[in-house]
């Protein structure tokens, strides 16, 4: 039976670091890593938006600030309740250097930032993946009865799994990419801002020597950075029901000047980031 952890406040995402940091430390006189994800949730109801950390985090991301929320800053709301479940001791894996992978958001209808907001979260579908293991954070948020927006955030541990070491896919020839719609520039300036209005304070963003202890070479954008910065290129186009879908590729190494590609199809929009020289994406998603 699923044990729901109902919370009168989010949590302090720095709190909670702190604990997914502690959290990596092996302690043998305390309950080991499960092998299976506990059978947890966590309810938080009654969120009401801030509205200056809206404008902050649609300042970090080129978005517009308005009474309408973003397709995407709903995760900003939710990310503090994926933490909760993600850094408890007895999770499969720590979420200190965890990836995210993929993320797929099915808005209802429009959201304004003067409804209060119930969120339930909870982790399932644990995999592997010849880079480590993969869990899916799914989060559903309500307005009163009514399902409003629904996310599958996927997030990957690198770490040895009995898929790894198998044949490579060949990697794509380098290509220059055709002219962008709209260029992007991204700094450790802009980041930061993210992380203060986002709460992801994951020390792979925050500076190179932190990211380098994760084996990256720099600190790297959010992916959830990359994905609202993205919806700039068609904002005002959006349709109030939609499904969002982003796949995550290389990583963003700041600084960075990305291309940004936006194309119109009778389904939707096509998205992608794509590396200004050798053409390889950062991101490529749907929005149907």
């Amino acid at each position: 039976m699923t044990r729901t952890i109902k919370l009168n406040e989010p949590p302090k995402t720095g709190s909670l670091y702190l604990k997914a940091a502690l959290g990596a430390v092996p302690l043998p006189l305390i309950s080991a890593r499960k092998s299976q994800i506990p059978d947890r949730a966590v309810e938080l109801n009654g969120v009401r938006v801030d509205v200056d950390n809206l404008a902050a985090y649609c300042h970090a991301t080129g978005l517009r600030f308005g009474d309408s929320l973003p397709v995407t800053y709903p995760f900003v709301l939710a990310f503090p309740t994926v933490m909760q479940l993600l850094t408890a001791r007895d999770f499969p894996f720590t979420a200190v250097g965890s990836v995210h992978m993929e993320n797929v958001i099915e808005r209802h209808r429009q959201i304004s930032a003067s409804e209060p907001l119930d969120i339930h979260t909870h982790v399932e579908n644990l995999r592997e993946h010849p880079k480590g293991l993969v869990v899916d954070a799914i989060t559903e948020i309500n307005v009163g009865r009514e399902l409003v927006w629904r996310q599958t955030s996927s997030f990957l541990h690198q770490q040895k799994t009995s898929l790894s070491g198998g044949p490579r896919s060949e990697p794509k020839p380098e290509e220059v990419p055709p002219p962008p719609l709209r260029t992007l520039k991204v700094d450790q300036s802009i980041i930061h801002r993210y992380a203060a209005a986002s709460g992801d304070r994951n020390p792979i963003h925050m500076s190179s020597l932190s990211a380098k202890a994760f084996g990256f070479p720099r600190s790297i954008a959010h992916g959830m950075w990359s994905a609202a910065a993205i919806l700039g290129t068609i904002e005002g186009r959006i349709p109030a029901a939609t499904t969002y879908s982003v796949r995550f590729g290389k990583p963003i190494l700041l600084p960075s000047t990305i291309y940004a590609y936006a194309d119109h199809t009778a389904e939707g929009w096509d998205l992608s980031l794509k590396h200004p020289k050798k053409g390889y994406p950062y991101l490529t998603g749907t929005l149907r």
